[in-house]
């Protein structure tokens, strides 16, 4: 995998860090190639249960590179362009983004297809694709995600919206002190870590199914979604460690 994208496990969570500071973790081709080995990895591994995606340096990702671009004269991007999670790649584990400074156009799909949100306080959240006369279709799944208007506003002026602005709209789930986003997401993922895995695995299929579907159909869906947990070791577990009044040993299976 290319050294542009870094990959580490420490109890539990893998840590993904775009690492291209000097270009502001811009997306060139070998990050986005690197994607797409760095998700199944971390789908396989059994020693990470949780994923944070963030940027080295100051920035989270400031889009697609467009020099890059420019140079391979881009027009429509093939479908396997960019690895997107939800799309062309499965990841059944939470996935959290650790975002500071810019989340701009690529960035932005990158924190938007996570489970959860982590900001500090500069980081700014646009789509700038209308800056540069290029589309943003990826951003279609950002109405389940922030009312229309705010979505409609974002899309058409560039505009980036602030960590604050975006938490009080409910795309982030925490903003935090500057320099402290990867640390903050650390403990998002370590509340995380101590529940059932397969109960957490239902959870997110269970809201990404809810967002797709009506009513009854997603209440259908779901009883489904967790026949799995209910017959697992981890069921059974989880009752017998309250009774002994310890903490559950979860096996994941």
């Amino acid at each position: 995998m290319s050294n542009e994208l870094l990959y580490e496990v420490s109890d539990g969570i893998a840590v993904i860090t775009i690492n291209r500071p000097e270009r502001k973790n811009a997306l060139n081709r070998a990050v986005r190639q690197a994607f797409f080995e760095v998700w199944p990895r971390f789908e396989a591994d059994a020693s990470a249960q949780v994923a944070i995606l963030t940027g080295a340096g100051d920035t989270f990702c400031a889009g697609m590179d467009l020099v890059e671009a420019a140079d391979t004269v881009l027009r429509i991007p093939p479908k396997n362009f960019m690895p997107v999670l939800g799309d062309n790649i499965e990841v059944t584990k939470p996935v959290i983004a650790a975002v500071q400074g810019y989340a701009y156009a690529g960035g932005w799909l990158l924190a938007q297809m996570c489970d959860l949100c982590v900001a500090d306080e500069t980081a700014k959240f646009a789509i700038t694709e209308g800056r540069v006369g290029r589309g943003m279709p990826w951003a279609s799944p950002v109405i389940h995600m922030l009312p229309q208007r705010i979505l409609m506003e974002v899309a058409m002026t560039c505009d980036p919206l602030t960590a604050q602005r975006a938490y009080e709209l409910g795309y982030v789930n925490r903003v935090v002190p500057k320099g402290e986003a990867l640390q903050g997401a650390k403990e998002l993922a370590s509340r995380i870590l101590v529940n059932a895995p397969l109960t957490v695995r239902g959870a997110k299929e269970m809201v990404r199914m809810a967002t797709e579907m009506g009513r009854t159909a997603a209440l259908r869906a779901s009883h489904r979604a967790f026949d799995a947990v209910y017959l697992s070791e981890d069921a059974i577990e989880g009752p017998r460690s309250f009774r002994e009044k310890r903490k559950p040993q979860w096996k994941g299976q």
